[in-house]
């Protein structure tokens, strides 16, 4: 069983955002494989389903980002499930709009729902998808950018960005992170 994770912020405030990368990854992977993420529980929404035969719940933490490790553990906690079967996907400012890298383990590096995350689970050995979403043009600029509404043309370069760390979630669980680093990275 996996536990697969999108970070964000609750979507009716934050649905077209850059934080919410890993919400629109996963919504995007449940709408495929008709998965309603629509219970609430572990301070979070989230469903199950079967995706490349496994069995799989998907969670969208509703605690804010930077408390994402709070639902994380109580889903963990709950399902008994070991950390190389957590998948958390986020974006990420040190990487350029669009492209998306998969890692085995690592450190939260200026995210702070991922140092939640690690400290929740007093682990950094888990999978992740970073999606790319790029720095302000002004350092100071860094909350309006991360959670200020998207222009079309952003819009376009992070969706097409979405889409592939879908397609990497699947890859992950048909033939392993190693495989699907090497296949997307």
């Amino acid at each position: 069983m996996y536990l697969i994770v999108g970070l964000g912020n609750p979507e009716e405030d934050y649905s077209n955002t850059r934080h919410n990368m890993g919400f629109d990854t996963v919504n995007k992977l449940a709408k495929q494989y008709q998965i309603d993420v629509n219970k609430k529980k572990f301070k979070g929404l989230y469903g199950t389903g079967i995706i490349e035969n496994e069995k799989v719940i998907i969670l969208k933490p509703q605690t804010f980002m930077n408390l994402s490790g709070e639902s994380i553990r109580e889903a963990v906690d709950y399902y008994k499930i070991e950390n190389d079967k957590i998948i958390i996907i986020y974006d990420d400012i040190d990487i350029e709009p669009g492209i998306i890298k998969l890692r085995k383990t690592g450190g939260p590096g200026t995210h702070n729902g991922m140092r939640s995350v690690d400290q929740n689970l007093n682990s950094r050995n888990y999978p992740r998808i970073r999606v790319g979403i790029g720095k302000p043009e002004h350092k100071d600029d860094l909350v309006n950018y991360v959670i200020g509404a998207i222009s079309a043309e952003d819009k376009k370069i992070l969706d097409e960005a979405t889409t592939r760390a879908k397609e990497a979630v699947i890859e992950i669980i048909k033939s392993g992170i190693d495989n699907a680093m090497n296949k997307f990275n």
